[in-house]
């Protein structure tokens, strides 16, 4: 996901995180400074649902205008269709059992423990 906090805020005229602070409290939603500069400096990796209903009430704008897809690091082009099911495929990490890796010693071959 793209984080477009920056860009939406620049619409309503607001450059700074104290700015953005402000406009969060007119609509009672108060996080600390230190919150609203990590949305405003990087991606968050969580973001809870009531905190981005009001961030999109306090920039009057919609979650898509603040979250924009992406397509998915390292997904092979060319593809038909552009998606795969988790596990399709024989790619590494196709979600296929773990094959056991070669020890030198007593046993050639290494068990894998019990589910």
């Amino acid at each position: 996901m793209k984080w477009n906090l920056r860009w939406v805020a620049a619409r309503r005229d607001i450059w700074r995180p104290s700015d953005l602070e402000t406009a969060f409290e007119q609509v009672r939603f108060t996080p600390s400074l230190s919150k609203v500069c990590a949305l405003w400096s990087a991606t968050p990796v969580t973001v809870r649902l009531d905190d981005l209903d009001m961030i999109c009430a306090a920039l009057d704008c919609t979650v898509a205008d603040l979250m924009v897809a992406e397509s998915v690091a390292g997904a092979e082009t060319g593809e038909q269709g552009g998606q795969r099911a988790v596990g399709e495929g024989p790619s590494a990490g196709s979600g296929g059992r773990p094959v056991p890796k070669q020890t030198g010693g007593r046993s050639s071959v290494r068990r894998m423990p019990p589910n």
